[in-house]
C-alpha cells in the first residue's frame, strides 16, 4: 500500500462534492494537495478544511472547456516546484438530460468531450512523462456507469472515450510503478448526480481514491467505488489487490 504522506496530489473539481471528499481523504493521510476549480475563490472552504489537517494546500483555476486555460493551469502547477505524484481527474460535467434525444445538439458532444475527455487527458499527458522519469505515479480518472441512456449521450460518450484512452495507456504502463486507472463513483447525490441519486457522496470514499493507494503494478482497471463502501483504505487495498493479483 502506498504511503501518500508528504507527497503532492492534484485533485480537479476540488471545491465540492466528490473532489472535496477525495482531497480530504488524501489529506487525512498526510498528502499535500493542489486543488483545481473553475475559479480560485470557489476553493476557499476546501482549502481551510484541509489546512486544519496540517498539510500544504495550493490552488489553481481553469475552465475545462478552454484548452488555453488548461495549459496555463499546468504551467502554474509546474511553477510551484513540487513533484505531482498523484492525479485525481475528478472534475466532470453532465451538460443536459435530453428527453427528446433525437434533438440532441452538436454542442452537447463538443462541450462534454472537452471537459470529460480532452482536459483530463491533457493533464495525464502532462504529468505521465514526469512520473515515468521519477519512477512513481498514480493517476485516477473518474468515469461513469451510465448506460442505455441516449438522453445523456454527450456525457456518456465522453466518459466512454476517457475509458478507452485510459485503458490503452494502461497497457504501456502495466507492471511499472506508474499506474493509471479508472474509478466509477456510482450514482451519488452531488450537484452532477442530482438529489434523486441512491448513494450519498460519502459512500464513494474510499473507492474514488483507492487507485492512489494501490501498489500492485496493474493499470487500466475499473474501480467501482460502491464495492468498497464502508471499508477503510487498508481494507479496500487488500480487497482490490486480491481481485487483480
Amino acid at each position: 500500500m502506498v504511503d501518500v504522506a508528504g507527497r503532492w496530489a492534484l485533485v480537479t473539481g476540488g471545491a465540492r462534492g466528490l473532489g472535496r471528499l477525495a482531497a480530504r481523504c488524501l489529506a487525512e493521510r498526510g498528502c499535500n494537495i493542489i486543488l483545481q476549480a473553475r475559479k480560485i475563490e470557489h476553493l476557499a472552504e476546501t482549502e481551510s478544511e484541509l489546512k486544519v489537517l496540517g498539510v500544504e494546500v495550493l490552488k489553481v483555476e481553469a475552465e475545462f472547456t478552454d484548452m488555453d486555460q488548461v495549459a496555463a493551469m499546468l504551467k502554474t502547477i509546474d511553477s510551484f516546484g513540487v513533484d505531482v505524484d498523484i492525479v485525481l481527474n475528478n472534475a466532470g460535467y453532465q451538460i443536459a438530460y435530453r428527453t427528446d434525444y433525437y434533438a440532441t445538439p452538436a454542442e452537447d458532444y463538443t462541450i462534454s468531450f472537452l471537459v470529460n475527455t480532452t482536459a483530463p487527458m491533457m493533464i495525464c499527458y502532462h504529468f505521465l512523462p514526469k512520473m515515468e522519469q521519477r519512477g512513481f505515479g498514480r493517476i485516477v480518472n473518474t468515469t461513469s456507469g451510465i448506460a442505455e441512456e441516449p438522453e445523456q449521450a454527450g456525457y456518456s460518450a465522453a466518459k466512454a472515450a476517457l475509458d478507452k484512452v485510459t485503458t490503452d495507456i494502461g497497457t504501456r504502463l502495466e507492471g511499472s510503478d506508474v499506474m493509471i486507472n479508472l474509478t466509477d463513483p456510482g450514482w451519488c447525490r452531488t450537484d452532477l448526480g442530482g438529489p434523486n441519486a441512491p448513494n450519498s457522496p460519502e459512500s464513494a470514499i474510499p473507492g474514488v481514491v483507492l487507485g492512489a493507494f494501490l501498489d500492485d503494478g496493474h493499470s487500466g482497471r475499473l474501480i467501482r467505488a460502491q464495492e468498497y463502501k464502508g471499508m477503510t483504505i487498508e481494507e479496500a487495498v487488500r480487497a482490490a489487490e486480491e481481485i487483480y493479483g
